[in-house]
């Protein structure tokens, strides 16, 4: 590591730390209030591998000078230490820009400015907007709509410290108390003990800049690519304001990390990882998917993987997010029918992963995870859809058929569930986890009762995660198909009964499912609508959305029901 002192244009000097590879991209960081550059160390540290890093302690904080009066923390001002800086580290060439909180507010001020034109050539921003588009935005949301009412109100809610930080004195005597500094850390325990000396004269960039700025917005357009992480439990700046910039961010990425405020404090990997790939596909690399989702919409470039994808609701499913734009990755434990479906995914011209997976086998399941991983990424969505049928009365189901329904339906479930959801939180850009119960789930049947409590346990595990997985920003849905016309009728075992009878039984439940005429596309069509709109369960055939209704208002009838006799 290198330190150098850099003069402002005002004689103030900025203590700027150079550590990395010299001949590699340069990446300045840019801290907010009220920290100083240390608060980067722990991403500077896993950056420094790969590229040059630049940190430096922002006016006013850490081992900068320290002036007194409003008029130095103007942001004209704070964007002419930037350019000091960059020009004195790198006085040919571009740099990539990383920035925090007021840090990136600042340097959103010098991405739409005219000083460092043709010097920058990326921008990522973390709880930080530009207070020229910030006031734009307000005033869009005055518009007569509930929406931007409400996500107005919220972030006002979220700002009423700001009004605190414009009277006079009280703001310096509650950091000088050590308050300030202790309210910091019970709302966000990921922000480290703050420096009383960065808090007080940090104040006067509140003092300098807010209410002028955004009573009298000027908003500019950032003309390079741009990157905007947006913590989701983010208490000071709500994600709306973060993320409706496009119209001022034409090459724009956004991507919602969940953490806090201080997010890169406390997740520095993901923070890291994000930055490299902007950067190296910036310098010419290829565009990951990650990025490339970051600037879609709907299930356009996202990654969903569908076990069970050899026929019926798998394949259906599999198909219809690949009609959307998704890359797909798809199992089935018949490794001929997976190709099958495979070849119709990649005649869709997406990216296409196949692999012949028994979902019953958990060690199976967490190598195929993780080849996922290495080869694809970490997927955004993951349909547990795998499944097998077994009907016929209670005595006369064996331990057999009860453990090997169990393992592929309930077992197949949560081994998918668990490689997966893992997988998403440490990326911590959440996801979706979709597992096929049925409408047996609460629909009893005398001939289903081993069928049933496998489903019913995949509804009531569903449930429970969504409960525990809502904090990781992961969603978690139940789809319950009723009568719906696949293959699993000519394969569903039928117990006590000889191989003649099973097949007659076999071939009776296909012609009734046929004559139903309720196709696997239509359960896909439903599967896709629930996770746009995160549906904790979603019935599928209007047997299964009227049962669900009567589960709930009369479960007496449906207990009646299910002793009447229905063997095909």
């Amino acid at each position: 590591m290198s330190h150098t002192w850099v003069t402002a244009s005002d004689g103030v000097r900025l203590s700027v730390r150079v550590t990395g590879v010299d001949d590699a991209p340069t990446v300045v960081l840019v801290h907010g209030y009220p920290d100083n550059g240390s608060m980067w160390d722990g991403i500077a540290a896993l950056l420094e591998r790969r590229y040059r890093v630049v940190v430096y302690d922002v006016r006013g904080a850490g081992r900068s000078d320290k002036p007194s009066g409003r008029a130095s923390y103007r942001l004209d001002q704070l964007s002419e230490d930037l350019a000091s800086v960059i020009d004195e580290v790198r006085p040919e060439g571009k740099v990539h820009l990383l920035a925090h909180d007021w840090g990136s507010i600042q340097t959103w001020h010098a991405v739409t400015g005219d000083r460092l034109r043709g010097r920058l050539a990326s921008f990522t921003s973390i709880s930080g907007p530009s207070l020229d588009h910030a006031g734009a935005w307000f005033r869009a949301q005055m518009r007569p709509s509930p929406k931007r009412l409400k996500n107005a109100l919220a972030q006002g809610l979220h700002s009423t410290y700001i009004l605190g930080f414009q009277i006079p004195l009280i703001p310096q005597l509650l950091w000088r108390t050590g308050v300030m500094g202790t309210l910091i850390g019970r709302m966000d325990p990921a922000a480290a003990a703050p420096s009383t000396s960065d808090g007080l004269y940090g104040l006067n960039l509140y003092r300098a800049n807010m209410f002028t700025r955004l009573s009298r917005p000027r908003p500019r357009k950032a003309e390079i690519p741009v990157q905007v992480l947006a913590p989701t439990g983010d208490k000071f700046v709500t994600t709306p304001l973060q993320t409706e910039v496009g119209r001022w961010a034409p090459d724009l990425r956004i991507r919602r990390i969940v953490g806090t405020h201080w997010v890169p404090r406390e997740k520095p990997e993901v923070i890291a990882s994000a930055v490299g790939e902007l950067i190296d596909h910036v310098e010419g690399g290829e565009e990951s998917r990650a990025l490339k989702r970051a600037r879609s919409a709907g299930f356009a470039h996202k990654l969903v993987v569908v076990t069970g994808a050899g026929s019926g609701i798998g394949r259906a499913t599999a198909l219809a997010f690949a009609d959307k734009g998704a890359d797909v990755v798809i199992t089935d434990i018949n490794g001929s029918a997976a190709a099958d479906t495979a070849k119709l995914l990649r005649d869709k011209g997406v990216t296409v992963g196949e692999y012949t997976v028994d979902s019953s086998d958990a060690e199976a399941v967490e190598k195929f995870a993780q080849r996922v991983k290495e080869e694809f990424g970490v997927p955004d969505i993951v349909v547990n859809n795998a499944g097998i049928g077994l009907s016929g009365p209670f005595l006369d189901t064996t331990i057999e058929d009860w453990e090997r329904l169990i393992d592929v339906n309930l077992w197949g479930v949560i081994h998918g569930c668990r490689v997966f959801a893992e997988q998403m939180r440490d990326r911590a850009e959440g996801g979706q986890i979709v597992n096929v119960a049925s409408a047996a789930a609460y629909l009893p049947s005398k001939i289903l009762s081993a069928y049933a409590t496998t489903k019913s346990a995949v509804l009531t595990l569903s449930v429970c995660l969504r409960a525990e997985l809502d904090a990781e920003n992961i969603g978690v849905t139940a789809i319950c198909p009723g009568i719906v016309n696949t293959n699993i009728t000519s394969t569903t075992r039928f117990v006590g009964v000889d191989d003649i009878e099973q097949k007659r039984r076999q071939k009776s439940s296909s012609k009734l499912y046929a004559k139903r005429g309720f196709g696997p596309e239509k359960v896909a069509r439903d599967i896709l609508r629930a996770v746009e709109k995160d549906k904790a369960i979603q019935p599928s055939t209007p047997e299964a959305k009227a049962a669900l209704v009567l589960s709930r208002l009369t479960p007496g009838l449906l207990r009646a029901s299910a002793k009447l006799d229905l063997t095909p």
